[in-house]
Formats: structure tokens, sequence, C-alpha cells
């Protein structure tokens, strides 16, 4: 990394409604990516280096929220499926929140600002689901003049045929793809 470069890390929707059993949102093999998004976190944390929580919330059933054209009502403010997973709440001083509404932690958000006040270069991607939000995300960090770089490992979708097709075009059209242990060196 050059002394232009400043990589923050990006986890991307590590609520209860994708990493708990028996919410609509879980699937089994979400469970791959939590070690390695707590590595992710813990090289961040021990370099000083900025984490985004970046959160999908909604307001309360009583106003209208366009993506429930298309879902069922979710991720509801202060619901139980909204929440951060285990111990992925945020702490620590370089930790930080984005509540979402729609896939991208980019899209009506402050991200990009913040990210920009930092003068972070580089972002590296985590979480869930590959081929929704996690694509999402790193094509608006492009679209912003970011490199978005997704760890193979911290990433998966219950759809892994869309989540490879999504990888080969993030590595392809937007940023990078790497292993954990890549991810783990731009963290240091």
């Amino acid at each position: 990394m050059s002394t232009q470069e400043k990589t923050a890390l990006i986890l991307v929707d590590v609520i209860n409604s994708f990493f708990e059993p028996g919410h609509p949102n879980y699937y089994k093999a979400v469970e791959d990516v939590l070690e390695p998004m707590r590595a992710l976190r813990k090289a961040a944390s021990e370099n000083n280096i900025v984490t985004v929580h970046a959160v999908e919330r909604h307001r309360p059933e009583v106003f209208h929220d366009f993506e429930w054209k298309k879902l069922p009502v979710h991720h509801l403010e202060d619901a139980h499926d909204a929440d951060f997973f285990a111990d992925f709440r945020p702490q620590g001083k370089n930790e930080t929140v984005v509540i979402k509404r729609r896939f991208s932690a980019f899209f009506a958000t402050d991200l990009a600002l913040f990210l920009h006040e930092q003068k972070v270069t580089r972002v590296i991607i985590a979480g869930v689901k590959t081929n929704v939000c996690i694509r999402a995300t790193a094509q608006d960090a492009f679209a912003n003049g970011f490199e978005p770089v997704i760890v193979r490992e911290a990433t998966n979708s219950n759809r892994p045929h869309l989540a490879e097709a999504s990888l080969e075009d993030i590595e392809r059209y937007m940023g990078r793809v790497v292993s954990l242990d890549e991810g783990l060196e731009m963290l240091a």
C-alpha cells in the first residue's frame, strides 16, 4: 500500500436476520463467513483502521417503504431481526454505524462523505449476501471513487451460482476479489 492509500473495513448486514437460525433470511452456509469476518475486524481494530457496520433498518410499518413492493416487511427499527448478531455490536473508537434502507451501504447514506473525510481510498467489504448487498455496495463504492475489495471467505449467498457470478463481475469491472490472507495483509 502506498502512502496515498488508506483502507477501511465495511461489514454489511451482520444482523440477526441473516445469522440467527429461525429467521427467514438465515441459511446454514452463512455461518461460514463468521470467523473470517471476526479475523478481519480484529485486524482492523489492532491497526486502528476504520470499521463501518452497514446495517439495514426500516421505519415502522405505518410509513410506506418502496422496498416492500418487492420484499416483505423486514428489519424494522428496534426489531430483533435488525439488531447486531452476537459479538458484532460496534465497539471501540474506530467503529461506526451506517443505517441503510436499500441494498447498497452507499445509496442515500453519508458513507461516501464519511470515508472521503477519513481519506479512505480502498474499502474491504464483507458480509451478506454476495449477489445483493455486497455487490450493490461494491458497485457504489467504485462509483464513489473507492477501490472495492471483497474477501472471498467473508461473504456468501444462499444462491451460490449468483454469488460466483457477482464476484466475477466485481473482479472484472469494479475492484478485486481476494483471499482472507490477502485481506488481512491489507489491514496490517
